[in-house]
């Protein structure tokens, strides 16, 4: 406590006396110590020159050691002097801010104990002249405790022995350095405690789990009636529930009656009614997961991903560029290790994309997923890239800032609205290295060949981005996906054709989709390497990511399929995405027997042999 403080606390007992103290030291009673504790001292030194008579004698014929008489005036005075030095002494104490040693030993004492305590000492009050009398011990009578008296009493705060089986056995005074001990014995028996009761659960579920009743599908019929009259969605997941439990131990909860086909139709429409997804799409995703990583694939598409943002190496520093958009009150962290220029942003104050950062084209707002096939792509300084489907132009500045605005990237994009975003992110970012087109990509590379790499980021049915555009899960059908599945096939040739095989740095090919369905992904990959037998897939050299399949409900792909990498949202907490590279080792492609396709600068060339007469 501070000296200003007006229920200041003096100095504690000295040692000595401590221990027989049982109940809580106020300053009050504190003082009354003091007191009767100085005055044991003044009477102690007072009693040996009493007892003192004899003496040595001295040279002079008087005894050594013998007190001459002394006068009243002059007893009056040392008398003084004592009294002075005690007071001074109790003023030394009461002015220290706490005792030496700290408060932790002294006892504590509930508030009744406490008013008994000084009641004790009001009706003593009393008896202040007799302790002049030489008995010292006195006043220390009224703090003993009374062992003899009654066993149950403290005179302090209450034992801990009830709730501590190790505590002391003794008497001893609870001390706030005891209370850290006993508080960490509770603790150990808390946790004991604690585990003993998920134990006593556990066990107690797995009986609950022996005597529920086993689940029953319900019948034609009352599919039927949940048509006309739908089911609460509390009911609905509950359902889902007991048909992943049944699934996930099938050869011992399922009915005899039933296959895993009803409960896998069972389950499919509860979630399609749950989720909100068509039959058709439902169908396909299921076929990618397991149960229990189904559900939380979807559970994941009603979550939208975080915020993230690339910073601009052009124009800033990824730290600066944090220090920055922090003064303005923007929460943010790094999004991963993968990456050296994304931010996630948490929470702002203002929009993200109204800052002056951003206006100044510090950073531009970028999914996390989008990084990845430039990352694979892996531009150089002074080359040719081709980025085949361009806007909003993410990728494409991307691109130019890892080569540092030398060399030429050429944007394309087939729709020309979107190319408005394109220009404008372009300018804003300061790129200089960048040739804005509008062309179908499949006309490539009959408008413009020979690209040392080309990033093709195709279009897709999005199953990956749910979360952005929850209209995906009812708008795509078989058409649609027969229709993508044809066009990225056409798109990702006409990226291997664009490609010179024979750059000093370069031929390769990037192919990506932010679908996760196997039709655009692994089969259109698997299709251009059986058409295009002169590229081969290489590591993408991402760290993370789960490899791609190459095998999938009995179709056997490419084993070099391995090398592909899927991000999925439940498991990398960004946008679903596919990523394939390829290294183009030849030119030269031989479609048929006699003929060969030469993709060199602005078109392709066919060749033909001549046939050789007999």
């Amino acid at each position: 406590m501070g000296r200003l403080a007006k229920n200041k606390q003096g100095a504690p007992l000295p040692l000595e006396l401590e221990h027989m103290i049982d109940g809580k030291v106020t300053k009050k009673l504190h003082d009354r110590i003091k007191h009767e504790t100085a005055k044991a001292r003044k009477q102690q030194k007072q009693k040996p020159k009493a007892q003192q008579t004899t003496a040595p004698v001295a040279k002079n014929g008087k005894r050594k050691g013998v007190a001459e008489p002394v006068k009243a005036k002059k007893a009056k005075v040392v008398e003084s002097e004592d009294e002075v030095e005690a007071e001074s002494e109790d003023e030394q104490m009461a002015d220290m801010d706490a005792p030496d040693g700290g408060w932790d030993n002294v006892p504590m004492e509930s508030d009744e104990d406490n008013m008994e305590s000084m009641s004790e000492f009001s009706s003593a009050g009393s008896d202040d002249e007799e302790s002049d009398t030489g008995n010292a011990k006195k006043p220390m009578t009224l703090l003993d405790s009374d062992s003899d008296s009654d066993a149950g009493s403290n005179g302090g705060m209450e034992s801990y022995d009830e709730f501590d089986s190790d505590a002391d056995s003794d008497d001893e005074a609870v001390t706030f350095r005891d209370m850290e001990r006993r508080s960490r014995l509770l603790d150990a028996e808390q946790a004991e405690d604690d585990e003993l009761g998920e134990l006593e659960l556990a066990a107690a579920g797995a009986v609950v789990e022996g005597e529920r009743e086993a689940f029953a599908l319900p019948t034609a019929e009352e599919v039927a009636a949940e048509e006309d009259t739908p089911l609460d969605l509390s009911q609905v997941q509950l359902r889902i529930q007991e048909v992943i439990r049944v699934l996930n131990n099938f050869g011992a909860l399922r009915e005899e009656d039933r296959s895993r086909t009803d409960y896998m139709d069972q389950l499919q429409r509860d979630m399609c009614f749950y989720y909100g997804y068509n039959e058709y799409l439902m169908e396909k995703l299921l076929q990618l997961f397991t149960v229990n990583e189904a559900v939380e694939f979807f559970e994941a598409n009603e979550i939208a991903r975080p915020v993230t943002i690339r910073t601009n190496t052009l124009k800033t520093r990824r730290r600066d560029l944090a220090q920055a958009l922090i003064n303005r009150g923007v929460n943010l962290d790094p999004i991963g290790k993968w990456t050296k220029v994304g931010l996630t942003i948490f929470d702002s104050p203002v929009p993200v994309g109204a800052t002056p950062e951003y206006m100044a084209g510090h950073y531009m707002i970028q999914a996390a997923s989008s990084f990845l096939p430039v990352m694979a792509l892996a531009p150089q300084e002074n080359e040719r890239v081709l980025d085949m489907s361009a806007a909003p132009g993410g990728k494409t500045t991307y691109c130019a800032a890892l080569m540092k605005n030398t060399g030429l990237v050429v944007a394309n994009d087939a729709n020309r609205e979107r190319e408005k975003a394109l220009v404008a992110n372009i300018h804003r970012l300061g790129i200089s290295n960048a040739v804005v087109c509008n062309y179908d990509g499949r006309e490539f590379p009959k408008v413009m060949g020979g690209f040392d790499r080309v990033l093709l980021d195709a279009p897709c049915s999005g199953t990956g981005v749910i979360s952005k555009d929850a209209s995906v899960k009812t708008n795509k059908g078989p058409e649609d996906f027969s229709m993508l599945t044809n066009l990225q096939k056409e798109l990702l040739l006409s990226a291997i054709d664009s490609v010179n095989a024979d750059s000093p740095t370069g031929g390769y090919i990037v192919y990506s989709t932010c679908s996760v369905t196997v039709e655009e992904d692994e089969a259109v990959v698997n299709y251009a390497l059986s058409k295009r037998p002169n590229i081969k897939l290489v590591d993408a050299k991402l760290d993370f990511g789960r490899p791609g399949f190459t095998s999938f409900r009995g179709r056997a792909f490419h084993s070099s399929l391995s090398l592909t990498r899927r991000f999925y949202p439940h498991t990398h907490n960004m946008d679903g995405f596919f990523v394939a590279k390829f290294k183009k080792l030849s030119n030269k492609v031989q479609v048929e027997e006699n003929q060969f396709i030469v993709p060199a600068g602005s078109g392709v060339k066919l060749k033909q042999k001549k046939k050789r007469r007999n």
